[in-house]
Formats: C-alpha cells, structure tokens, sequence
C-alpha cells in the first residue's frame, strides 16, 4: 500500500465515519474507495462490511437503553431473523461469480442512494398512516428479507430497516433507532465473520477504513447536535451516491 493510496481509504474512512454519525451513507464512500484501491466488487464490499462493523457496534451500545421491540415479535426473534437473514445474504454474495456482482453493483448502488434519498419522507407517511402490526408470520419474513440484503450488500441499510420497522407497525422512534443499530451489528458481525472464512476481506485496506471510520464517528457524533441543517448533508450524500451510481455504470 502506497502514502496516497493510504490517504484515500483513511480519508474515505474519516467521511464515511462522520457521515454515518450524522445522517449516514458512509458506505457511498469506502465501497467506491476499496474497488479504486484494485479490489473486485466482491471483495470491496466484504471488505466495506468488515470496516464499518466497529461503528455499527459502538451505535449499538450508545443506544442500548433505547432498544425495544414492538408489534408481533420479541427481541430474541427479531434477533434471530437478523442472524439467519444475514448469513443467507453472506452465502449468496459468496457464492455469486465475480462478473454477476459487477453488473449488478451499479443497480444495488442506485436502489441504495434512492431509499436514501427518500427515508426521511417514507417513515413519516409511515407513520402517518398508523398501520396495524403486523402478524409474527410477515413480521419475520420482511426482517428476513432485510437482513439478507443487509449481508449481500450493506449500503442503505439502515434506512431500509427503519422503513421495514415502519412496515410492520412501529411507531416509537427511538426504539427503532435502538434496534435498527443492533440489528446493523448482528448483520454486519456474522456477515464479516462468513466473508472472512471464505478468504475474501483485504484486511490491510479493512483495517485502515475500520479505524478511520471509527474515528470519524466519534467525530460525528459529537458535532451531530451542533448541526442543524442535517438536510443539506442528506442531499449531498444523495449527489455523491448519484455520483458513485453513474461511475459503476459507465464503467
């Protein structure tokens, strides 16, 4: 690894981790930053899941008072959905052949940068429409669902879970944010882990984004409250998504 390559992924990183604590996207920017490193697709974004595993933790346990489950499952099933969910994700990227993935990367960018682009407005007519729970049976099945797209690729995940809670039925924010991060990190430990085993984390490049990123957040997360325009940083990480998008795209 060369000075400036090792710039550019601590760089990424320090953002990513700032971005995240804010109004998140961190992954627009370490995906991007590993594949411009020289790692496929594949490998780029274990990598990314590994690296971003240390923020996702430390967000869980700031938010660990606020963890609660509503609607139709307790927490040790929502928990399990999450385990199974992710782990089923992690096989399929593994066993997905290279050139799929690169096809397909532009398209899971994209969908990434839109649920991003549009959360914010989707949870509060979620919560406007003040859904009925929804039943265990449908409950775990989108849980499911979630968290194995959460382990085949990690960008947006945060935003897809909240709308998923909204889905189902929730309505105390704080608890959705509580979960929302320990699902993230349940998701993104066990998909680590599967990646890992199966020889594909760069783990110099995982090391100094984990580090960055970890950095970064703590950062964030303490000029998060000075911040009040939070609007404004949404719509930059959407143009810097829009951005990554067209890049894959074109490539």
């Amino acid at each position: 690894m060369t000075l400036f390559q090792f710039f550019v992924l601590a760089s990424a990183g320090l953002s990513a981790g700032v971005l995240n604590a804010v109004a998140g996207g961190g992954t627009f920017l370490t995906f991007p930053a590993l594949v411009w490193f020289g790692l496929p697709p594949v490998a780029a974004n274990a990598t990314s899941t590994l690296a971003a595993m240390p923020g996702y933790i430390g967000s869980a346990w700031a938010f660990r008072h606020d963890l609660r489950a509503e609607g139709a499952l307790g927490l040790r099933p929502i928990l399990l959905c999450a385990a199974l969910g992710s782990l089923i994700g992690a096989g399929l990227l593994i066993v997905t052949p290279g050139n799929v993935f690169s096809g397909a990367v532009p398209w899971l960018l994209l969908v990434a940068t839109l649920l991003f682009a549009t959360g914010p407005a989707l949870l509060r007519l979620l919560r406007r429409s003040g859904r009925a729970d929804a039943g265990p049976l449908v409950s775990a099945l989108v849980l499911l669902i979630v968290s194995a797209y959460g382990g085949y690729f990690n960008g947006g995940l945060g935003i897809i879970l909240l709308a998923a809670f909204g889905l189902l039925g929730y309505t105390d924010i704080h608890g959705m944010n509580g979960l929302k991060c320990l699902l993230s990190a349940v998701i993104s430990i066990l998909s680590a882990v599967a990646f890992a085993l199966s020889g594909l984390i760069a783990w110099m490049p995982a090391l100094v984004i984990a580090v960055a990123i970890t950095i970064g957040g703590v950062i964030g997360a303490q000029q998060s409250r000075k911040i009040k325009r939070t609007g404004l940083i949404r719509a930059f990480v959407t143009l810097v998504g829009l951005a990554m998008t067209v890049a894959f795209f074109l490539a």
